[in-house]
């Protein structure tokens, strides 16, 4: 998926604390975009308002529960 504007306003969970191997989350236009935050520099994914609503369904499902 191209994005047309870069995406914004890129936040980590407050549970996340201090650490440092979190993802960021950003906004873009039709959904939302990922990145690593150790590393911005190797870009992020983007998804569409579909993908990222089931994508968050099923983290509160615990679907990825260990």
């Amino acid at each position: 998926m191209t994005t047309p504007h870069a995406p914004e306003g890129w936040r980590k969970s407050r549970f996340s604390g201090g650490q440092t191997n979190c993802v960021e989350v950003g906004r873009i236009s039709d959904g939302a975009a990922v990145r690593d935050s150790k590393n911005r520099a190797a870009g992020h994914l983007t998804t569409d308002r579909a993908q990222w609503s089931a994508f968050i369904g099923a983290v509160k499902d615990g679907r990825f529960e260990r």
